[in-house]
Parts: C-alpha cells; sequence; structure tokens
C-alpha cells in the first residue's frame, strides 16, 4: 500500500481526536506519518508509539494579524492554511487521511485549501470518520470540494443520507466511528468511585456556547447531581475528555465540583489518555456526557448512556445505534427548565436494562462495522 498521512488532526488534548488517530493507526497498521497542530502534545499522551507525529506546519496564534486576515476575506484565508498546513503540503503524496471527524462543521474555507493542494500535488485524499451537517451541503463549493476527496467514509448516517442526497455518491461509505474499537486501559479507580454504581457526568464549554437560553446547561447539571445526592445512593464521577486551555472541561466540572465536594458523592476525574479514559467511563452505572467521544467510550463499553448534543453527529450515532435519536439525545438548543436533563435522567433509569443488554448484544457487530473502513481502505488502494 502506498504510503498514508493524517492529516487535519488539532491535538490528543481533545481526547476525541486522540482516540481517531490512535485506533486509525491500528486498523491501518503500516507506516503511518500525523502531521499535528501540536505535535508535543500528541507525543505527551503516546500517540508517537502508534505513528510518526510532525508538525503540519507554521503556528497561528489566536489574535495574531495572520489570524484576523484570514477571518477577514477568502485570499488570506487560503494563504493561512497553506501556512499551517505548509509542512503537511511539501509531503503531501501517497493516501492522505483528514482525520478531523467533524471539522467540516467548524467553518471549512482552510479544510479546502488544504484538499485542493493535496490533490494537486498528486495525493489521493480520504474524508475520514465524518459528519457533516444537512444544510450546509447547500454550499455548491463545498458539494465539489467534497466529490473532489477520493474516499469519503461517514460515521453516522444522517451525515451519509445527506451527502448521497447532495449527489456525494461516488465515493461515500457509511462505517462508525474508528473510536467505537479503542481499547480500554484498566488503572486504579480514584477513592470514592463505587464500580457499577457511579455515574460518569461529562459537561463542555463546547455545548454552553451552543445554548439558547445561557447558562442552561450548567444550571441541568447541577439540579441533575442535586436530584442524584437526594434520591440515589450512587456517587457521581465528572469526566473531563478535552483539556485545551481554550476548551476546557475541567472549567465547569470543576465549578460544579466545588458546589457538590462538602457530600463526598462527588469526584473530579483527572485528566489523563483517552484509554484510560475509557476505563474509568467502562466502570460506570450510567454516562451522561455532552463530548462526542467520551459517550462512544460509554456506549462501546455497553453503558446505558444519554448524550446532551449539538449537533448533527450525536443524533446521527444514536440513531444508528438504537433506531432513533428521540429521548437518547437532548439538543442542548433545546433546555429551558432546570430539570430536564433530571426528567431525561429519569428515563434512562428506567432504561437501564434493556439499554444495556441491546448494547451488549449489537455492540460487537458494530465495532466489527468500523474495521470495515481500514478494509475499504486497504482494498483501494493495495499496489
Amino acid at each position: 500500500m502506498e504510503q498514508i498521512l493524517l492529516y487535519a488532526h488539532g491535538g490528543s488534548k481533545n481526547h476525541g481526536c486522540e482516540a481517531i488517530a490512535k485506533t486509525t493507526a491500528l486498523m491501518l497498521k503500516p507506516d503511518l506519518t500525523l502531521y499535528s497542530q501540536s505535535p508535543d502534545e500528541d507525543r505527551a499522551y503516546g500517540l508517537n508509539q502508534w505513528m510518526t507525529v510532525t508538525g503540519c506546519g507554521g503556528t497561528v496564534r489566536r489574535y495574531s494579524l495572520r489570524h484576523i486576515a484570514s477571518k477577514l476575506c477568502t485570499p488570506a484565508a487560503e494563504a493561512c492554511a497553506r501556512y499551517r498546513y505548509r509542512d503537511f503540503l511539501r509531503d503531501a503524496k501517497g493516501i492522505c487521511l483528514s482525520i478531523g471527524g467533524d471539522n467540516y462543521c467548524y467553518g471549512y474555507q482552510w479544510l479546502m485549501t488544504v484538499n485542493r493542494a493535496a490533490i494537486a500535488k498528486g495525493a489521493k485524499t480520504v474524508l475520514w470518520a465524518c459528519s457533516i451537517e444537512p444544510e450546509s451541503l447547500k454550499d455548491p463549493a463545498l458539494v465539489a470540494d467534497l466529490k473532489s476527496y477520493d474516499l469519503i467514509t461517514a460515521r453516522e448516517s444522517l451525515t451519509y443520507e445527506a451527502l448521497l442526497a447532495a449527489g456525494i455518491q461516488a465515493n461515500t461509505c457509511l462505517f462508525p466511528d474508528p473510536a467505537f474499537t479503542l481499547q480500554p486501559k484498566q488503572s486504579a479507580l480514584p477513592k470514592g468511585f463505587q464500580e457499577g454504581n457511579t455515574i460518569g457526568l461529562n459537561l463542555s464549554p463546547l455545548i454552553m456556547s451552543c445554548e439558547t437560553q445561557k447558562g442552561a446547561a450548567f444550571q441541568n447539571f447541577q439540579t441533575l447531581i442535586d436530584h442524584i445526592i437526594q434520591t440515589t445512593d450512587m456517587q457521581i464521577a465528572l469526566i473531563p475528555h478535552v483539556v485545551w486551555p481554550t476548551n476546557d472541561d475541567r472549567i465547569p466540572l470543576r465549578a460544579l465540583y466545588e458546589q457538590f465536594a462538602d457530600t463526598g458523592r462527588v469526584l473530579l476525574i483527572d485528566d489523563a489518555e483517552a484509554s484510560t479514559l475509557k476505563g474509568v467511563i467502562a466502570r460506570c452505572r450510567f454516562f451522561i456526557g455532552a463530548r462526542t467521544h467520551a459517550t462512544i467510550a460509554a456506549y462501546s463499553s455497553c453503558v446505558p448512556t444519554l448524550v446532551v448534543g449539538y449537533s448533527i453527529k450525536a443524533k446521527g450515532i444514536a440513531k444508528d445505534l438504537f433506531g432513533t435519536y428521540d429521548r437518547y439525545v437532548l439538543p442542548v438548543q433545546t433546555l429551558e427548565r432546570a430539570d430536564e436533563l433530571t426528567d431525561a435522567f429519569a428515563w434512562l433509569t428506567e432504561q437501564e436494562t434493556a439499554m444495556r443488554a441491546h448494547l451488549t448484544s449489537m455492540m460487537p457487530d458494530y465495532i466489527a462495522k468500523a474495521y470495515g473502513a481500514a478494509d475499504e481502505v486497504q482494498k483501494r488502494y493495495e499496489a
């Protein structure tokens, strides 16, 4: 097989990005090179055990002149993208996997620029394990860009169906997110964690920024924690899954912890690499999370799970697992009352036995399907 380069990876302090990169490397197995925006970060979490890790190009600091200019006009944005990915584009050849998951949901001009430049160098580009908001596919420029990929693997059916409806068909396949295949690492549980009787909670600054009613997500988690303490004997583990300085789950989670620390029922889990965090999540009785890959860690461990979501990916993954996303995903944009998450948790407890049995029954086959993405790459690109 030709050389495989991975790009569009922000860094392993987002443990979802880490999980995708690691499991992709384990699936594809030949020598891979990861062109990262944060290579030191990736080495700190051990990604260099599985692939060569190097920087993707120049650094663009937030609010620098280059950064500001890139927000003001398309030529500056394209120049900024080429600068940020200059080392990757210098080396672009063979098979180039864009592994950022839902990068196309957060502004895609830079992705289009990098994809176009890599193709111009003769690379075969692959959009790997993606989610894309259907509304964005009304943009003809985006549709043309997506058609230019040699292969697209959508990780959930709502994105897959939207791509097909937009005419992006010849190069598009459906496979589960590779992070479903991540193996958990068993580590010592913190004092106070009761295996099998602890509920894991994850709250992120990202979903808080997507609220329609300011403060609704935090208030709902406050109300839920108080309810769990007052009405159950379960412990509560607050589990971060992204710890970037500008997007750090530990900030809202620590605020929640400080409110309830005196109860002795609430734990704040330390940051760790993705496999270790999955090992903690796997030993929870329930999981309620905002970060997609924290919920993937729970689903794939057959833990009854509720998602506080903000985008297509949460709905699509839940639909593929359960046949519907209704009740399995609580959109943060709809939160108004402070007790809506508590009501959803009541439903989750009612479904505990059935949901665990369903996940236990279907998860082995679902995980096996995730490996099909690597089989598709090998089938297409074997020398």
